[in-house]
Parts: C-alpha cells; structure tokens; sequence
C-alpha cells in the first residue's frame, strides 16, 4: 500500500468511522459520492447484496454532450439529478446519504441538492 498524505488518511477515518453507523439496505440503499480534483461520482448501493443499482459521473457521455457547466458545482449539481432520476427508474425513492469522509460542503453538498431536486429523499 501507497503511503498516503495526512489530508487522504484522515478523510478514510472519518470515512470509517462513518461507514460504521450507515447502512444500505433493500428497502433504503446507500447514495455515496467521490469527489476527485476534476469529476464528481455518484452511486446508489445495497449493502446487503454490494449491487450498485444506479450511477452517474461527470465522466459520462449526458454530462459531456451538456453545455460547459458553469462550476463544478454545477456539474456536481447535474450528476445528483442524473443518479437520482435512474435510481427512479430502478423504483428507489428513499436513500441514506453517504458522503464518504467528504465534508457536507460544496460538490458534495450539491450532489445531494440536485438528487433532492428530483425527489429522492434522504
């Protein structure tokens, strides 16, 4: 294993620390984002089964063919949208919010926005 910086090694204990209390399940799967440099990722996972049934990036062909996003919290924004309209499709309404060792703040906070936009409740 790489040595890590100071900064990645307390984001994983707090993303530990974190994972111990939430937990997706059947009925309430599990919405945890990855905010990289450049892209923003979003996922909806059973924990029980570890199936992803819905994700979206800024990597994805929708969010390139879409005009130049203002920030990335706009595109941040849009991924939210777009993951919680195809967990709506799988019949998911209801999630946990994972932020992965992320601050509320920010992309992560606009994830979460955009997906409570199109009526995904947390």
């Amino acid at each position: 294993m790489r040595a890590l910086g100071k900064k990645q090694q307390m984001r994983l204990k707090r993303k530990m620390r974190v994972r111990k209390k939430i937990f997706g399940s059947q009925d309430r799967p599990r919405l945890t984002v990855f905010r990289s440099a450049r892209h923003m990722y979003a996922q909806v996972v059973v924990d029980t089964t570890g199936h992803t049934l819905a994700s979206a990036s800024t990597l994805e062909k929708e969010a390139r063919q879409h005009p130049p996003f203002e920030s990335k919290v706009e595109a941040a924004r849009f991924v939210g949208k777009l993951v919680a309209q195809r967990a709506k499709e799988k019949g998911v309404s209801n999630v946990v919010f994972d932020r992965n060792g992320f601050s509320y703040h920010g992309r992560v906070q606009a994830v979460a926005v955009g997906a409570r936009e199109e009526d995904l409740d947390f």
